[in-house]
């Protein structure tokens, strides 16, 4: 027999949304932007590409520096506060190896993103979790929480309302470790918690380049924390983590903050409309914050909904869990895809 770890043999593992292979579908269960990133991020990957991939045969920066820099100075930090990642799920895999060790325990609020307890588990550590009171608050939260990590999901997923930074200090207070603030889908909201990360030396900003700058395929994240702990996130990281097109997409995108509004602008709008009109055929809808929303049936069977959306292939999210398997969370695209998916609904009814 292998002699893998005992945990990791018993643990399930995340399962993420359905991924289509053939062509047709509209695809509103991953939360992806509808819209191409800017072209300024496609110009600097075909620079990076000229001379026959001359640039390719050699290794990347592996300090990320340049990232850091744009990054930095967009959100007024020094850089030594700054790391870039493979995507925010190694920024949140690695805050769990350097800050929860076998049997601690780290903590997150139930719903939102279901990928913190399988991290934790490869870890060894312990999973706590909290519901929410009916205002969207947490309940039963410590006065005194002891855990290692506690991630709070802002924007929250699947059901996108956003916890306001004075709650967010409270709970930072209230926190002996690191409270990361997990903001993947911040952009699709006006607040953020990252000026916090000055005010609270326990606060870690997470952000993600797969919603708002359209470059899930590219895998990129960041993170914006105190030195001390950016440079031991710096020392567990793979070396060679982020590829040189990655890194030149980073800063391409980021520089391009026109283009980042005016695309969040448009899903925005069409997110509203769309919550506006699934109110008038029945849907209750939790007001969202982020690029998708959270819509329950008429009649509450919403995996009827779901079957029924798929035999037309048109992709949505639905939860077997028992707290989210009344509604459904559906990703916002393209305006016309929005019709489409409504009229679909309002046919199915």
């Amino acid at each position: 027999m292998l002699p893998l770890r005992k945990n990791i043999a018993e643990m399930a593992g995340y399962v993420p949304g359905f991924q289509p292979e053939e062509p047709g579908w509209i695809k509103l269960n991953s939360n992806e932007n509808p819209y191409p990133p800017s072209p300024k991020v496609v110009e600097a990957i075909t620079a990076e590409m000229a001379n026959g991939g001359e640039n390719l045969r050699k290794y990347p920066d592996a300090a990320s520096k340049e990232a850091r820099q744009v990054t930095a100075e967009l959100y007024g930090f020094d850089p030594s506060w700054v790391i870039m990642a493979n995507g925010s799920d190694e920024l949140l895999n690695n805050l769990i190896r350097a800050f929860a060790g076998e049997g601690d325990e780290i903590a997150y609020v139930h719903p939102s993103y279901s990928y913190y307890a399988a991290l934790a588990e490869i870890q060894g550590a312990k999973v706590r979790t909290f519901g929410l009171t009916k205002d969207f608050q947490i309940a039963d939260f410590p006065d005194r929480y002891d855990g290692k990590i506690f991630f709070l999901t802002s924007p929250n997923a699947p059901l996108g309302f956003s916890f306001d930074n004075n709650y967010i200090e409270t709970l930072a207070e209230r926190c002996v470790g690191i409270l990361v603030v997990d903001e993947a889908y911040v952009d699709f909201t006006d607040a953020s918690a990252m000026e916090l990360v000055n005010k609270y030396e326990n606060i870690v900003v997470t952000r993600t380049f797969s919603k708002s700058y359209s470059l899930a395929g590219m895998r990129l994240g960041l993170a914006v924390a105190r030195p001390e702990v950016v440079s031991a996130l710096d020392k567990i990281r793979d070396h060679y983590h982020l590829d040189r097109l990655a890194l030149v997409a980073a800063t391409a995108a980021l520089q391009d903050q026109a283009y980042l509004l005016a695309t969040v602008a448009k899903i925005r709008d069409t997110r509203d409309w769309f919550s506006a009109e699934l109110g008038k055929i029945g849907y209750r809808v939790n007001p969202s914050q982020a690029n998708y929303i959270f819509a329950e049936s008429p009649d509450s069977n919403s995996k009827r909904i779901y079957d029924a959306l798929f035999s037309r292939k048109i992709l949505v999210r639905y939860f077997s869990d028992p707290l989210l398997r009344h509604g459904l969370r559906i990703t916002i695209g393209t305006r016309e895809e929005m019709e489409t998916t409504l009229a679909a609904m309002a046919e199915i009814g």
